[in-house]
């Protein structure tokens, strides 16, 4: 929710005029009916503020004073903007940029920019065109030649928008950049007030629940003694969730008590039904503004024929003009309180469906959390034992075969990964994490992963990465790489004969160290058809082509556009029939700094087995309940010469830990009798050195916390690839032993 501190707005009463009220307005007189606007305003007079506006519109148009007209209709739209009426303040933020450009005035364009920034950046799907705004408001005033301390509401703004849609990141430059400016000159002390409450918000998302706490306290007391009511109420807010988060639930009522007393003040104080009685009485006087010009223009015209007269008759004419008017009026007021009570009602029905949807919404989220991980185990089988028969030389003749059934094993296992990923979407169960790898090693999994289908329709695969790109970053390398394959894999399907090219490139490197970085798709193939380009981005949407016999789910695109977005990057697409296609996106990368001088090896099962003697003889203990997945673990194991213990469950694991010293525990998570987690947390008591990796079929970013915080080193997620199966364990084992 936005404040308005940003604004000092107010509004005035238009009266009745006539033709002796027409006299020459000082501009002190303007200047000073400003001042009083400001009272009114702060004091949550908002009916006095709009009549008062209203005068002041009035009596600068008689005077030719275009400024204060342009104060007059952005008070306008303040008022309107503090109770939430975003459709008339964005009528009068109009008006007032269109008087501001009338003007020349930079300082005047460069606010009225910045309210017009307000009002959308109310909707947080808009609040990419409120930035634009903000930074359009600022690049006025750099042009104009203003001191930075003319833009520092706008950085306000801008970090305030980007906390709106949780992006606390994107969001503390610009709140430091304001905390700069306030300290260069004394601020009205709303606005500080206001900054304030943003850095505990920032907190808040940050996870920094201390500082959250001590800087929202102190802002609850501020507003509390000044009364402003609307930044108490939302210093309150965020300190109730808090506590909550903290599970002080004391605390939490008590915050959450002291915003509802605060917001049943503003309601009392009725200021909706004011401004709307105000905004109306300013229409209906603007109409009779212009009833008296057509009266002038008739008493010019009969002034030979008992002009008083027919001056008396037109006053009687307006009045009960007016007359018809206020009743109108009065009977509109009566229909919207009926009509607020019905929407009251249908708030209420809305909140009860609104809640049963979400709970829905849990139970299905959990439904295909339990099916993935059942299907998981089983593919975890029949990708293991393909892998491992593909390996045997003795079933060379069953090669094609048996890659034929790893290949529908893997499409498989992508196809349940895309269906949970879409779920997850949905039920807003995916955030964006940042931890470190290699933008070679990425892009070789999944040239890899390709192989047969790249083999199958004859395409050849070109990778590309600019040497200007740090080899390591930090960013979701999950997610990026999940975008990536559904693009691979469309180019794979839709081609034969061709050529893939993957590139990614460096746009540039920004004020705030992030890599802007281009990644690029693109293929030789069918094309795309213009009248097609829209719907292939939507859930189970698929283009018709008669030379090619694919049927997929249509999930890949629409599940690439989702993701990209909680990136904050948007899908491009190039196409013409029979020439290809290239889709790219862009995504900011943080260069990652290594602790150590190795930093982020480039690992590879072949590389460390082939130049580290002291990997010879390493001894795993496979903990699995499945003894199929036991036995496939144990023989990848054992035929690159490692030495395995088996364990069934938690508890036997436990007695083998303490009889026996083992090299690396692969842990799996669900078992009987003893979990994996909790025999961990046993183990760790007795060794803290042996590094524990965890298997499991449940999604990474749904158990990660858990299993890094009861002392494991790593997951590996099941089904999975031999390969970065290996270089997993052969990662930790290094670690340990160099």
């Amino acid at each position: 929710m936005r404040s308005s501190y940003k604004l000092f707005i107010v509004f005035v009463f238009l009266g009745v005029y006539t033709l002796q009220a027409q006299q020459v307005v000082s501009k002190d007189s303007l200047q000073s009916l400003v001042e009083q606007i400001k009272d009114y305003y702060y004091d949550y007079n908002y009916k006095q503020a709009i009549e008062s506006s209203a005068a002041l519109i009035e009596e600068a148009t008689r005077a030719k004073e275009d400024y204060y007209v342009f104060r007059g209709y952005d008070e306008l739209g303040q008022v309107h903007y503090a109770v939430r009426d975003t459709a008339k303040a964005r009528f009068y933020f109009e008006k007032a940029l269109e008087q501001a450009k009338a003007t020349q005035i930079d300082s005047l364009i460069s606010w009225a920019y910045n309210n017009l920034s307000n009002v959308y950046s109310e909707d947080d799907s808009l609040y990419k065109k409120s930035i634009e705004y903000y930074e359009l408001a600022i690049a006025v005033n750099k042009n104009a030649g203003l001191d930075e301390l003319e833009s520092l509401v706008q950085y306000v703004n801008i970090g305030w928008t980007y906390l709106d849609v949780e992006q606390h990141e994107r969001a503390y430059p610009y709140l430091e950049k304001a905390q700069e400016l306030i300290q260069i000159k004394e601020q009205h002390p709303l606005l500080v007030l206001n900054l304030e409450i943003l850095f505990g918000r920032y907190h808040y998302y940050a996870g920094n629940d201390e500082n959250s706490i001590e800087i929202l306290e102190n802002a609850a007391n501020t507003a509390e003694e000044k009364n402003y009511l609307e930044q108490a109420s939302q210093s309150h807010e965020y300190l109730a969730m808090l506590y909550r988060r903290l599970e002080q639930h004391e605390k939490a009522a008590v915050s959450l008590q002291k915003q509802l007393e605060i917001d049943k003040e503003r309601y009392e104080l009725g200021k909706e039904l004011s401004i709307y009685e105000a905004s109306a009485k300013f229409e209906v006087e603007q109409y009779q503004k212009d009833l008296e010009v057509a009266k002038k223009e008739q008493e010019y015209k009969d002034k030979l024929v008992a002009k008083s007269r027919l001056i008396q008759m037109v006053f009687i004419g307006a009045s009960i003009i007016l007359l018809i008017g206020l009743i109108s009026f009065y009977r509109l007021l009566k229909t919207r309180k009926k009509l607020i009570s019905k929407l009251r009602e249908n708030n209420r029905q809305l909140t009860m469906a609104k809640n049963q949807a979400e709970k829905l919404s849990k139970l299905k989220t959990q439904f295909f959390s339990t099916v993935s991980h059942e299907l998981r185990t089983p593919l975890y089988g029949v990708i293991g034992l393909s892998s491992i028969l593909m390996e045997d030389k003795n079933l060379s003749s069953h090669k094609d075969d048996l890659t034929s059934l790893k290949f529908s094993a893997d499409y498989l296992l992508a196809l349940i990964n895309d269906v949970l990923t879409l779920n997850k979407m949905d039920a807003d169960g995916i955030r964006i994490e940042k931890t470190p790898f290699m933008l070679s090693s990425l892009l070789k999994n999944i040239a890899k992963s390709f192989a047969f289908s790249l083999e199958q329709n004859n395409n050849k695969i070109h990778l590309h990465i600019d040497d200007s790109l740090p080899p390591q970053v930090l960013g979701d390398s999950v997610r990026l790489s999940q975008v990536l394959m559904n693009l691979v894999g469309n180019a794979v399907k839709f081609n034969e004969n061709g050529n893939i090219w993957v590139s990614i490139n460096l746009l540039e490197v920004t004020q705030t160290g992030y890599h802007k970085t281009l990644f690029t798709v693109k293929d030789d193939g069918i094309g795309i058809p213009k009248d097609k380009q829209d719907t292939i981005f939507e859930e189970f949407s698929q283009i018709e082509q008669n030379n090619y016999n694919y049927q997929g789910t249509g999930l890949g695109l629409p599940i690439v556009k989702k993701l990209l977005s909680l990136f904050g990057s948007d899908i491009q697409l190039i196409s013409e029939v029979g020439k290809g296609a290239s889709f790219s996106f862009e995504i900011d990368l943080e260069e990652y700094l290594a602790e150590d001088e190795k930093g982020l090896s480039d690992l590879t099962p072949e590389g460390l087995m082939q130049t580290s003697s002291a990997l010879d003889n390493i001894h795993v203990l496979v903990v699995d309940d499945n003894r199929i997945n036991q036995k496939i673990t144990q023989k990848i194991l054992e035929t690159r010469h490692f030495q395995c213990s088996l364990a069934n469950d938690g508890l036997e694991a436990i007695s083998l830990a303490e009889k026996n010293e083992y090299d690396l525990i692969l842990m799996d998570i669900h078992m009987p009798n003893m979990n994996g987690i909790e025999a961990t947390k046993i183990i760790r008591k007795l060794d803290t050195a042996t590094p524990i990796v965890a298997l499991t079929a449940v999604e990474i970013a749904e158990i990660r916390k858990e299993v890094m915080d009861a002392g494991m080193n790593d997951i590996i997620l099941k089904p999975y690839d031999v390969s970065q199966f290996l270089t997993t364990i052969l990662r930790n084992v290094n670690t340990i032993q160099t």
